[in-house]
């Protein structure tokens, strides 16, 4: 069974992947991962908040403390903190280059375009093949429109692919108020994928220590739900190749995502709670289906419920709303 894929312009043997997540940081896991199947390596993000935090650091040892850039950043994580700074995440980029023999793809997580684009640089120098760019902004200011919210996306965007040479890939989120708009946007300005959909971790509030606390869970299969359905839409309306990333736990998460147009599938939590056989397992049992159900390829299952090919495109959309609300019975 051929379950060949092309994503970011590279030839896969299969769409499964681990997306971005901490078990990067270990060399051998990487290994480990690539052992198990993995199509591609993605790292978790590089962060803005990382690099201005070192850079200031430095600048203060020279000049003296700056009170305000203390207090300003007293809610992000101190510099010790991070898994990698900047400096060793360019240098883990550089060993798992060297450690496999699948496509490693580097991650930026910030706000501006002026921000990333020196580490998307040193990104591609130290080894990257490619970049996903994570969007991730909650657009608190009032007076900010959603054109500009848009707007910033698009900017980020065209800034570093006017910088590398390499395929770059857009992270984003589903609560821009027009998706599907902003997606032709960033197809329109280059981008080589899109990656559906970052999750965004919410904070949670301590009522005796009156504080707001970090929390973070690990996905769950119903997650996907959103991401199939914008998938199914994006899906032969955008030349960028497709992506998911949330809600796929096993073989039949990774079959629907394929089914609704993904060209790539990232798996994390399952990975963190299995470990990297559950790549291989999945993988296995995908080819079983695909057998069992007598395609020919996965190709021929890729974007086979999308809007454009599904025999009830009005589910998509507002059909659906109307008819499950209509579903339920006491």
């Amino acid at each position: 069974m051929d379950l060949s894929t092309r994503y970011l312009g590279f030839d896969l043997p299969h769409p499964l992947m681990p997306g971005a997540s901490p078990l990067v940081d270990d060399l051998d896991m990487v290994r480990r991962l690539e052992d198990a199947g993995a199509s591609a390596i993605v790292l978790h993000s590089l962060f803005e908040e990382q690099i201005e935090s070192e850079e200031h650091a430095w600048q203060s040892a020279i000049e003296g403390p700056a009170d305000t850039f203390a207090e300003a950043t007293s809610y992000f994580p101190r510099s010790e903190e991070y898994q990698l700074g900047p400096d060793k995440y360019l240098e883990q980029v550089r060993r798992i280059r060297e450690a496999v023999s699948v496509p490693v793809i580097a991650s930026l997580n910030g706000t501006t375009a002026a921000g990333w684009l020196r580490y998307a640089h040193l990104l591609v120098a130290a080894g990257a093949q490619a970049l996903e760019l994570n969007v991730y902004y909650v657009a608190t200011d009032p007076a900010e429109t959603s054109d500009a919210v848009e707007q910033r996306v698009v900017d980020v965007l065209t800034t570093v692919k006017q910088a590398v040479q390499v395929p770059v890939a857009v992270k984003l989120s589903p609560f821009y108020s027009s998706l599907a708009r902003l997606a032709h946007r960033l197809d329109a300005a280059g981008a080589d994928g899109l990656v559906v959909f970052n999750r965004f971790y919410q904070p949670d509030i301590d009522v005796e220590q009156l504080e707001v606390v970090p929390k973070l869970a690990l996905s769950s299969p119903h997650e996907l739900l959103p991401r199939l359905r914008w998938l199914a839409i994006l899906s032969g309306r955008v030349r960028a190749s497709l992506a998911v990333t949330g809600g796929v736990h096993d073989a039949q998460g990774a079959l629907k995502a394929v089914m609704a147009g993904a060209h790539a599938v990232q798996m994390v939590s399952a990975l963190l709670r299995e470990g990297p056989e559950v790549l291989q397992r999945a993988r296995e049992e995908l080819r079983q289906w695909l057998v069992e159900h007598e395609y020919e390829s996965l190709r021929q299952a890729q974007g086979s419920m999308s809007l454009e090919r599904c025999p009830d495109p009005s589910a998509f959309e507002r059909g659906n709303y109307m008819r499950v609300l209509q579903s339920w019975r006491p």
